[in-house]
């Protein structure tokens, strides 16, 4: 059980966390929410140990063994592998000790114990992770300062994975992923067999994996059964039952000043009157559920332009002349398009976006243009960029040079920045405030086409469902590309795959590209044609090839077979040396690990090499 017992942050004289209380039940998957700027990483800083609360404690059992990221991302020559390899200490320092170990009895102490440990199988199981965060085997082998900041955050995140605590502490850790590499993380965290405290926005994250929610607001802590669709109607029934105990509440209180008013001053009535007002005393008041007036999106309506706003025919673009990185682009946008699109990170996406936003020139073929079009494309570097000790108000004028004050602070007030919010520091806003604040500063000329790379980045729940309320309700065109399936399902009516190095219309709705993703459906034919069935010689081709792979099939699981026989002969002097017979009796016990690893390895080849030919023949099947 993991208690966080009254817990007090002061945080710059300001009261962050009041008196929270909340105890996780060991095993759970816990969603902590809050508004941005609720104080949630503040509160897993208290549980990790890295900050001293003002009061209060967490407890948690001794041996209980917490896993986090680390604020720096890992750098260096070592490559992804090595590093996610390494996050398993008591493996590393076993491996390293058995190198170098002369004593009979430790050694075999040593490999009795890298076996219980499964460190063997050690490799493939980093590399599954690795792999499903979306490093291919090549860059699973590269230095890890060959990335950028986000694939570096992402090696930090398999190595935790890695490591398997019994409390895995995740703040927010799909803001560096991809949608593809968030759904495995999805179902990766649905299986995960200890306790999880996730920090995130991901609406479907949080229905899928979590079974609590706990919720930061006013300081205070509450914990709900079930995911977050659970939690709204749960909240929203105690707000209901709030107001009606305030008004409640309210209308005995006015009944009761009233009665000390009139009745104070007469001997007859007076101790009445006077326990009354020791009534009103002890009244604790009811407060209302907090909400934010100010949360709100709201993008102004451009001007009327003729279809379309952007062709592309057989486009190519890159960043070095005579290297595309998309080629064979045929694309059409109107003004009232609701585009999202879909892939890897890497694969092109935002290459794409930087072509349709002016910003990269075509290398090849055409792009034409609507001549009067205005663009407002958002990125993370927009959020980054702004000057820390500048405000809204001033960051608003400087780019609306020229226009009334009015203007200028009708702009601010359509995304909330109105009041004293217009003129508070950007360094002293949350990351959803910088994030509001940049969507405000690219829509001040009202633009024909909104490109929006990863939007949702930082915005609590609240704060996506309006925004995917003001994108419904903008009037021009939007290119979305987001890890947000929720936002892309309500606002998306295309979808297009940018894949193999161009993007191509993806027939099917999100379920079905979330099916493909996790291998639960094929690609359909360009098109959406069915590949036709009544071909003979295909037909026959396709069953010749498929006895072909059964026989394989059945060669792979005889080997398979034997390997594992292999296995347990070596697992059983390595575990009772004195058993060994033949060449192993001659082996030592470095000797013996070694071998029984290349025969893992071996094995490994085959399972894989098993799995494929077994997924062939279902699709030919299917």
């Amino acid at each position: 059980m993991l208690s966080i017992n009254d817990i007090t942050v002061r945080l710059g004289g300001r009261t962050i966390i009041d008196s929270a209380t909340a105890a996780i039940p060991p095993g759970s998957r816990v969603g902590l929410i809050g508004r941005n700027g609720a104080g949630k990483s503040t509160l897993m800083k208290v549980m990790i140990g890295t900050l001293e609360p003002d009061d209060g404690t967490v407890e948690m059992p001794k041996r209980m063994r917490l896993g986090y990221i680390a604020q720096e991302a890992p750098s260096g020559d070592t490559t992804p592998a090595e590093t996610v390899l390494a996050a398993d200490v008591e493996r590393t320092a076993l491996l390293a000790e058995a190198e170098t170990c002369t004593d009979p009895d430790r050694l075999g102490d040593v490999h009795e114990r890298l076996l219980a440990i499964d460190a063997y199988s050690a490799p493939s199981r980093a590399a599954r992770i690795l792999t499903g965060l979306g490093f291919d085997e090549a860059m699973q082998e590269q230095p890890i300062d060959n990335f950028s900041g986000g694939w570096k955050m992402r090696v930090a995140l398999a190595a935790l994975l890695y490591s398997a605590p019994d409390v895995l502490l995740l703040d927010e850790p799909s803001n560096h992923l991809d949608l593809e590499a968030t759904l495995w993380l999805e179902n990766f965290l649905k299986s995960y067999p200890a306790t999880v405290v996730v920090i995130s926005h991901e609406r479907d994250l949080l229905n899928n994996v979590v079974d609590n929610i706990l919720h930061l607001q006013g300081g205070k802590l509450t914990l709900y059964p079930g995911g977050y669709d659970s939690f709204e109607r749960q909240r929203a029934e105690r707000a209901t039952q709030l107001a009606a105990a305030k008004a409640s509440q309210d209308a005995q209180r006015a009944r009761l000043q009233d009665y000390v008013a009139r009745n104070s001053a007469r001997a007859s009535t007076a101790k009445q009157a006077q326990s009354r007002a020791k009534m009103l005393e002890k009244m604790q008041p009811i407060a209302a559920m907090m909400e934010d007036p100010s949360l709100s999106f709201d993008f102004p309506a451009p001007s009327e332009l003729k279809p379309p706003l952007i062709t592309l025919d057989f486009a190519s673009v890159g960043y070095s002349e005579g290297t595309p990185i998309l080629k064979r682009l045929n694309l059409r946008i109107d003004p009232d398009e609701r585009i999202a699109l879909l892939g890897r990170n890497g694969n092109g996406k935002t290459t794409l976006a930087r072509l349709l936003a002016a910003q990269l020139p075509a290398m090849e073929g055409e792009m034409n243009v609507s001549g009067k079009m205005k663009v407002g494309y958002f990125t993370q570097y927009n959020v980054e960029e702004l000057a820390g000790d500048a405000t809204p108000l001033e960051h608003m004028t400087r780019v609306m040079e020229g226009k009334p004050a009015g203007a200028v602070r009708a702009q601010l007030g359509r995304f909330g920045f109105s009041g004293n919010r217009a003129i508070s520091k950007v360094e002293s806003l949350s990351g959803g405030e910088r994030a509001r604040l940049a969507l405000a500063l690219i829509t001040r000329d009202a633009p024909h086409l909104l490109i929006l790379d990863e939007p949702t980045n930082h915005l609590d729940v609240d704060a996506r469902e309006a925004l995917v309320q003001a994108l419904n309700d903008y009037e021009g065109a939007v290119i979305l590309i987001s890890h947000d399936r929720h936002m892309v399902e309500l606002t998306a009516d295309r979808l297009v795959l940018v894949d193999e190095g161009t993007a191509a219309e993806f027939n099917g709705s999100m379920e079905d590209y979330i099916d493909f993703v996790l291998g639960r459906n094929q690609p359909k034919a360009e098109g959406g044609a069915k590949k036709p069935k009544n071909d003979r010689k295909t037909l026959a081709k396709e069953r010749e090839a498929a006895r072909t792979r059964k026989s394989a099939l059945q060669d792979c699981e005889k080997a398979m077979a034997a390997l594992e026989k292999q296995i347990a002969i070596f697992d059983q002097a390595l575990s009772d040396p004195e058993s060994a017979t033949g060449d192993l009796a001659q082996m030592s016990m470095g000797e013996l690990a070694r071998q029984r690893a290349a025969i893992a390895a071996r094995l490994e080849q085959r399972e894989a090499e098993w799995l494929n030919l077994s997924e062939t023949l279902a699709t030919v099947a299917a």
